[in-house]
């Protein structure tokens, strides 16, 4: 057969853009990290997005949605609050589709991210004023507001009450996950800031699944589940203030993590399975460590990884950062 006609009947396997590229992530075993021969750990890898987090597909689908319902229009000014990877998610949405982006952001932002943003060509607006309850978050989502009201064609997409960002799993990470799993998983274990994608990907799950179990992991200090506010250094977990999209009855388990076990298993998840983590997926790994004695035998986890490590190198993968939190901890 010629060369040509031999291509020719073969279908091509191109994406349109780095959007169509989002999702399809892979399911890992962690058979080094937890060898127990009647616990299996299934890890959802998020990090492997275009963007380097589960904030790709929210992004894509909260922005898209918008532009098919007319909420965006061309030439919309896009504003969100963000502590980094939903705002460079948002910020490479709004590059391919030609949109003006400011991401708002607080002093705790890696450096790492507001780097990206700015080279993918976000505005970045930082706040440096804490709120009420000692975070940035209530400061943040102000500063947005503000900037909505006095700019012409500005859009507010608000992660924290958009049905589109549950929906981005639900129909994206959970659907996924039902297709790669064939025996059914007794836990799924979510990193909670807007809750949307948690209860996304359990809603489709349980639809499969429906014993499944949803443990939210959550960081000391936050608010989320009613927690006094407290100091939190690692990013992108956790909350100073309540998401709209939060249903604490979908939720059957809510485990508070610290900076210093975040750190740690990070570090325990790169050692044994070579995964180079963010903060959040140790707060994940840290978590399920918890509740393993507890867990029924035998049993099958599963758990969202949702950023790579390669933003924290400045943070939780720094040596001093770690003998600092050590000594938070221990004080």
């Amino acid at each position: 057969m010629a060369i040509d006609t031999l291509a020719e009947s073969v279908a091509e396997s191109v994406a349109g853009s780095v959007l169509e590229c989002v999702g399809d992530t892979p399911a890992v075993a962690l058979n080094r990290l937890f060898p127990e021969t009647d616990v299996e750990v299934i890890a959802k890898l998020e990090l492997m997005n275009p963007g380097g987090s589960m904030k790709d597909r929210s992004a894509q689908h909260i922005v898209e949605c918008g532009l098919r319902q007319g909420t965006i229009r061309p030439g919309s000014h896009l504003v969100e609050s963000s502590s980094g990877n939903f705002g460079i998610a948002v910020a490479i949405a709004a590059r391919v589709h030609g949109l003006r982006f400011t991401c708002v952001l607080d002093p705790k932002a890696a450096s790492a991210n507001v780097a990206i943003l700015r080279r993918i060509g976000a505005e970045v607006d930082i706040v440096d004023e804490p709120d009420e309850t000692g975070g940035y978050l209530h400061t943040r989502v102000r500063r947005v507001q503000e900037i909505v009201a006095n700019s012409p064609n500005a859009v507010w997409l608000n992660q924290y009450a958009n049905d589109c960002n549950w929906q981005a799993h639900y129909y994206g990470t959970g659907a996924e996950l039902c297709r790669q799993l064939v025996t059914a998983p007794s836990y799924l274990f979510g990193a909670v800031s807007t809750t949307g994608s948690l209860l996304g990907c359990s809603r489709r799950m349980r639809e499969s699944f429906p014993d499944l179990r949803a443990v939210a992991v959550d960081a000391v200090g936050s608010v989320i589940f009613g927690g006094a506010p407290g100091k939190r250094d690692v990013p992108g977990l956790g909350a100073s203030r309540v998401p709209e999209l939060l249903s604490p009855d979908e939720i059957d388990e809510v485990v508070h993590v610290n900076d210093l076990e975040s750190a740690e298993a990070c570090r325990d998840l790169l050692a044994t399975e070579g995964i180079f983590a963010g903060g959040s997926t140790g707060a994940v790994i840290a978590a399920i460590r918890r509740a393993l004695p507890e867990l029924p035998r035998p049993c099958r986890v599963v758990a969202v990884f949702p950023d790579r490590g390669d933003r924290y190198l400045d943070l939780i993968y720094d040596d001093e950062w770690l003998a600092a939190a050590r000594e938070r901890c221990a004080g």
